[in-house]
């Protein structure tokens, strides 16, 4: 059941390090990194962070397209 969970994840992953760290110009791992320890630290908080980004990237998704030509409206 983990490794399933584990899987779907992987799979359908948000990659909000590897966006967030494109907006930055860092590596990807860093970033990962970075969210692991501060939910270390502060008990979860940094895995809240963590969805907060991916909810509020998905939803900048959904609203601002990049349209390659008019055609595409």
């Amino acid at each position: 059941m983990i490794t399933n969970l584990l899987h779907f994840f992987e799979k359908h992953g948000f990659f909000v390090a590897q966006r967030f760290a494109e907006r930055l110009g860092m590596r990807a791992t860093n970033v990962r990194l970075f969210f692991i320890y501060i939910s270390f630290i502060t008990v979860g908080l940094g895995f809240g962070f963590y969805l907060t980004l991916a909810f509020l990237l998905r939803l900048k998704d959904m609203i601002y397209t990049k349209r390659s030509s008019v055609f595409d409206l």
